[in-house]
C-alpha cells in the first residue's frame, strides 16, 4: 500500500501530460489537506471520472447479444482510432485536453506495476489519496454521450455491459469505490430492469441519467422507473454534459462558450421539467442529484421558476409548494465546477440552495477543470460543521455511507 501512495517523484513536477503520475499531479492537493487539517475528515467525492475506453475489450466481452459483441471484437482486432466501437463521440472532446491544464482524461499512461487488482482500482486509489478522499464515485467519460446515440439499443447493450464490467471486475477491488449505475435512459423499460439488477449489488449507492439527451423526464414512460428507484432508497443523479451539435450550441464557435452552457443548460431544461410536473410530489422519498452543472444557474432557475409559477399555478397544478422550495429541500447538487468569481453571490447561492444540507463535494478528476476539497474548505463564510458536512456528512447520509470511512 507504502507504493501506492508515496510520491512516485521527490521533486516538484514542471511538465504534465498523460503519462503524468497521479500522485505527483495531486502532490499539491495531499499536503494541502494535511497542512489544513481536514486530511483526517470523511470526504465523499461524489463524481469523479475513468477513461473507460482504455479497457473497452473487457467491457465490451460484457455484452450479452452474441452478433453485437462479435462485431465488438472484430472491430477491436482489425481497427485502430477513435471512438471504439459503439461509442458515439462528440467534438468537444477534441478540445477539452487542451487550451488549460493538461490531464488525464484523454488517456492515463502512468505506469502502473501492481497485478493484483484492476488497473483502474490502482489509478483511482493514487487519486483517491491525493484528494484525501475516503469514497470515491467512479462515472464513465465517452459513454457519457450515449444519450445522444442514433443507436437506442447501444445504449442498452453498453450500459448493461460497462455496469457489469465495473461492479464485477473493478469495484471489488477496494470498499471505498462506489458507482452510480448508468441507466439506458432512451429505453424506460431496459433502464427499469437495470434498477432491478443492480440495487442491490455491492458499492452500487444510486442510479444516474447522463443529462445530455432529448427525452422529457416527466413523461409518463418513466414512472414505474421512478419507484423502484424510491423503493431502492438510493438517489437519481442527472448528470450534466454537453452536445456541440446541439442546435443552440452549434451557433457557439468555441469551446469555452459551449462548454459553459452546454453542462448548465442541460439539466436546467430536465430540472424545470422534474419540477413544474410535480416529480418530487409523486415520489417524496426519492432524492435526486444534480451532478456537473456549477452552481450559479440554480438560484437563477429558482428566482424565474417562482415568478413564473405565480402568474400561472393552474400549469403546474400538482405542486404545493413554491418551485424554489422544492429545489433547496428535495434535490442535491454537486459543487464542481464552483463558480467562485463573485464571493457574495456564491454565499447567496450557498444559502439559496440549504448548502449545509443539501450539497455534495464532487472533484471531476480529472478532467480540466476538476476541483480538490480546499473549494469547500477555504470558503470564508462557512463554519466547520457546514465543511464537513458539505465535503462528506451530506453523502455519507444520503448514500448510506459509513462515517468512519470504507471498511
Amino acid at each position: 500500500m507504502d507504493a501506492l501512495i508515496k510520491p512516485a517523484i521527490e521533486h516538484p513536477v514542471q511538465e504534465l501530460d498523460t503519462r503524468t503520475d497521479t500522485r505527483d499531479y495531486l502532490a499539491h492537493a495531499r499536503s494541502d489537506a494535511e497542512k489544513k487539517g481536514f486530511a483526517d475528515w470523511l470526504i465523499v467525492d461524489i463524481d469523479a471520472h475513468h477513461v473507460e475506453s482504455v479497457s473497452w475489450a473487457e467491457i465490451t466481452s460484457y455484452i450479452e447479444d452474441p452478433v453485437v459483441r462479435h462485431q465488438a471484437e472484430m472491430y477491436q482486432s482489425e481497427r485502430v482510432g477513435a471512438p471504439p466501437y459503439g461509442l458515439n463521440g462528440d467534438l468537444g472532446l477534441r478540445y477539452q485536453d487542451v487550451g488549460g491544464r493538461i490531464p488525464h482524461q484523454s488517456s492515463q499512461r502512468e505506469v502502473v506495476e501492481e497485478k493484483d487488482v484492476h488497473r483502474d482500482v490502482v489509478l483511482t486509489r493514487r487519486a483517491m489519496h491525493g484528494l484525501a478522499v475516503d469514497y470515491m464515485v467512479i462515472f464513465p467519460t465517452p459513454m457519457l454521450f450515449l444519450g445522444m446515440h442514433p443507436q437506442t439499443d447501444m445504449e442498452v447493450f453498453l450500459s448493461r455491459a460497462y455496469n457489469r464490467w465495473l461492479t464485477e471486475r473493478v469495484l471489488p477491488g477496494d470498499p471505498g469505490m462506489v458507482t452510480l449505475v448508468v441507466l439506458p435512459f432512451n429505453t424506460p423499460d431496459e433502464a427499469l430492469k437495470m434498477v432491478e439488477e443492480f440495487a442491490d449489488v455491492p458499492n452500487v449507492i444510486g442510479f444516474c441519467v447522463t443529462s445530455t439527451r432529448y427525452k422529457p423526464v416527466h413523461s409518463n414512460e418513466y414512472m414505474k422507473l421512478y419507484r423502484a428507484i424510491e423503493e431502492s432508497g438510493k438517489p437519481i443523479a442527472f448528470h450534466a454534459g454537453y452536445h456541440w451539435q446541439d442546435p443552440s450550441l452549434a451557433t457557439c464557435n468555441t469551446f469555452l462558450g459551449m462548454h459553459s452552457l452546454g453542462f448548465a443548460w442541460c439539466n436546467i431544461v430536465h430540472m424545470t421539467n422534474w419540477i413544474l410536473n410535480g416529480i418530487p410530489e409523486r415520489f417524496p422519498k426519492l432524492k435526486s442529484m444534480w451532478v456537473e452543472s456549477g452552481l450559479s444557474w440554480v438560484p437563477f432557475l429558482m428566482q424565474r421558476l417562482d415568478d413564473q409559477y405565480l402568474m400561472r399555478q393552474s400549469e403546474a397544478p400538482l405542486l404545493r409548494r413554491m418551485p424554489s422550495e422544492y429545489m433547496s429541500d428535495n434535490c442535491f447538487y454537486s459543487c464542481q465546477p464552483m463558480e467562485q468569481s463573485n464571493m457574495k453571490a456564491l454565499e447567496c447561492t450557498f444559502e439559496m440552495i440549504n448548502a449545509k444540507d443539501q450539497l455534495l463535494f464532487s472533484s471531476d478528476w480529472p478532467h480540466f477543470d476538476f476541483d480538490t476539497p480546499s473549494v469547500i474548505y477555504d470558503l470564508p463564510f462557512l463554519d466547520e460543521q457546514s465543511k464537513r458536512n458539505i465535503l462528506g456528512l451530506n453523502a455519507a447520509k444520503l448514500f448510506n455511507l459509513n462515517t468512519n470511512g470504507p471498511k
